[in-house]
C-alpha cells in the first residue's frame, strides 16, 4: 500500500515514486450506482438498465457498465497514487468478467515502470471480485516533477 502523503492537496511527485508502491480501494456496487452511471454517461444499454432483457442474456442478469467498474481505477489514480495533481493519460483495460449489482470490486493500482525525463508513470491496473479478475490492464499517468528549491 501507499504511504499518507504529506500534503493531502497534491499527491506523490515524481521522485517520491517507487517500483511497486501500490494502492487500492473497494466498491459495492449497487442498483444506484448504475443507474447514476447511466444517467451521467447516456448508456442505457438494457444489459445494465432491464432486468427481464439481461435474464435473457449470456449474463443471466443486469451487469454494471465496464467504465463504471474502470473508474474506480481512475478514482485511485487522482485521489490516491499518484493523487491529486496527476494527469490520467492512457488506459489499456480487458474486461474478463461481469461486475454485478451487489458486487464489492476491489480496485488496486502499482507503479510497475518510472520514466523521470518524461514525466510520466505506467501503473499495472486490475479490478476483483473475489478471486475473479474482471479486468486488469495499464494506465499512463503524468506526474509532476519537485518544484525547485
Amino acid at each position: 500500500m501507499s504511504t499518507k502523503k504529506p500534503d493531502p492537496r497534491h499527491g506523490y511527485y515524481l521522485e517520491d515514486l517507487s517500483l511497486g508502491m501500490s494502492h487500492e480501494v473497494s466498491h459495492t456496487v449497487t442498483e444506484q450506482d448504475v443507474d447514476d452511471f447511466a444517467r451521467i454517461c447516456g448508456d442505457y444499454n438494457p444489459i445494465h438498465m432491464d432486468e427481464d432483457y439481461a435474464a435473457q442474456t449470456p449474463f443471466g442478469g443486469r451487469i454494471a457498465h465496464g467504465a463504471l467498474t474502470a473508474s474506480y481505477i481512475s478514482a485511485i489514480l487522482g485521489n490516491d497514487l499518484p493523487g491529486p495533481g496527476a494527469i490520467f493519460m492512457t488506459l489499456e483495460l480487458k474486461f474478463r468478467a461481469p461486475v454485478r449489482i451487489g458486487d464489492t470490486v476491489v480496485a488496486r493500482a502499482e507503479v510497475s515502470d518510472i520514466h523521470m525525463r518524461r514525466g510520466k508513470v505506467t501503473m499495472a491496473v486490475r479490478c476483483t471480485v473475489g478471486q475473479t479478475v474482471v479486468c486488469k490492464g495499464i494506465a499512463g499517468v503524468m506526474v509532476e516533477k519537485k518544484p525547485s528549491s
